[in-house]
């Protein structure tokens, strides 16, 4: 009869959705495949990603929200309604209430197109919160307490990093560098030494696979296929784990630069906390091999990976719609 409330993380390469009372109960990809001449949407999420790099000239497959922002907006509404529909949370008498996850240093302008989306999807009343701090409490930090708690949440657009304590971020930096430049790197590596044509597909495939950030990390193989950009001729390469790192090294150096800018302007009794409890690493980001011994190294405090760290700000979205009290509108 009534409207549930809904925390939404919506982020560049998924978008996860958590109903109240029910938890997580969405985890797509943020795509959209429309049709080039009536823009009428043919598929969203999973369905849609299926078809990335493999569609015909009447199809074009959209990425709607690019560096955790919106880049198309009508594209972005299209998709939220789409899943806020498929989920069934409209009530006969209400609205849904909705919790909106944002970088920290987005400006008021993507704040509002953001807002305006959800509101156009379906949204009574919506509730935009900081990436890192609900990752945090999704990640089971008490951020609440009067004591330093360090998150770095390395997602698909953006990477966030934020010192917390007393229920609020005291500093933080965000950062373009995450997941999709990631690829980037790989695809343009291959393109560049093995004058191979790869797709976005198959470079994120390798990362996971393969892919590692600590330079002693893992050394393995894998086979990929691709378009030869001499012959035009489909060809096959045989690639191992050491040029993986190489080629993400530089983008890798900026996340660790930036953490270290956020570690340098923390007041000291908060640093002296961190050094105890550790930094917690969420988003997809964190699952890349090494990622963890590397800041470890370069940080000189303790690292820890959070238990399921892509569902991290999708658990700190329930957590905070019981308490919508605390979250800022």
């Amino acid at each position: 009869m009534f409207a549930k409330d809904i925390g939404i993380d919506l982020g560049t390469a998924n978008i996860l959705i958590h109903v109240k009372g029910k938890g997580i109960v969405l985890n797509e990809p943020s795509v959209v495949a429309l049709d080039r001449k009536t823009r009428r949407v043919l598929a969203v999420g999973e369905d849609a990603y299926k078809m990335v790099g493999r569609t015909p000239g009447n199809i074009e497959v959209v990425r709607p929200l690019k560096e955790g922002v919106i880049a198309d907006f009508d594209v972005t509404e299209m998709m939220l309604k789409y899943f806020i529909n498929k989920l069934n949370v409209k009530g006969y008498f209400s609205k849904p209430r909705i919790l909106i996850c944002c970088p920290t240093n987005i400006t008021s302008v993507e704040q509002k197109a953001i807002r305006e989306a959800a509101e156009k999807s379906g949204g009574k009343k919506i509730y935009l919160e900081e990436e890192p701090k609900v990752a945090a409490i999704g990640a089971g930090m008490d951020i609440f307490q009067p004591s330093g708690n360090m998150i770095i949440d390395i997602g698909g657009g953006t990477t966030d990093i934020a010192v917390l304590s007393m229920g609020d971020i005291v500093t933080s930096e965000s950062i373009k560098v995450a997941g999709d430049v990631f690829n980037n790197d790989i695809l343009q590596y291959i393109k560049r030494h093995y004058k191979l044509l790869i797709g976005e597909r198959t470079s994120e495939n390798i990362k996971i696979t393969i892919g590692t950030a600590f330079s002693d990390g893992r050394n393995e193989e894998m086979e990929i296929r691709g378009r030869d950009m001499i012959t035009g001729l489909p060809r096959t390469i045989t690639i191992r784990s050491p040029e993986i790192e190489e080629c993400m090294r530089e983008s890798i150096a900026l996340i660790l630069q930036a953490a270290r800018n956020v570690l340098e302007q923390t007041p000291p009794e908060l640093s002296a906390d961190i050094i105890d409890r550790g930094v917690i690493l969420t988003g997809g980001g964190a699952l890349m091999h090494g990622i963890d011994s590397l800041l470890a190294e370069a940080l000189k405090v303790p690292v820890l990976i959070a238990d399921e760290p892509m569902n991290c700000v999708a658990i700190g979205t329930g957590i905070l719609l019981n308490n919508i009290g605390k979250a800022s509108t």
